[in-house]
């Protein structure tokens, strides 16, 4: 398989995040939509790093997979606490406290 094919599929991984982070409103599906986002960028990183023969694609994947765990780990903990104190998971809720 070429290229070409990989960055067709990462691009449509990347819309489909783009995607649910525009038409959902809950703090889970960012989330999911933000992972999809990241998942895209290393498919595009390994990738081009088979096609240029090189490993410095693989060491960035590896960081941002790093990144996507610390993200996810950190996210999870606010809309836990979020839920705990608004019974909702929904980021219009979140707005309101602020006011």
């Amino acid at each position: 398989m070429g290229t070409n094919a990989y960055v067709c599929v990462a691009i449509i991984i990347f819309f489909i995040g783009v995607f649910g982070m525009l038409v959902r409103k809950s703090a889970f599906f960012y989330l999911m939509s933000i992972e999809l986002m990241l998942n895209s960028s290393n498919l595009l990183w390994v990738a081009f790093a088979r096609t240029h023969g090189s490993l410095d694609g693989h060491v960035y994947s590896f960081f941002i997979m790093a990144l996507a765990a610390a993200e996810a780990c950190v996210g999870l903990a606010i809309i836990v606490l979020f839920y705990r104190k608004r019974r909702s998971v929904i980021l219009d809720d979140a707005r309101e406290m602020g006011k």
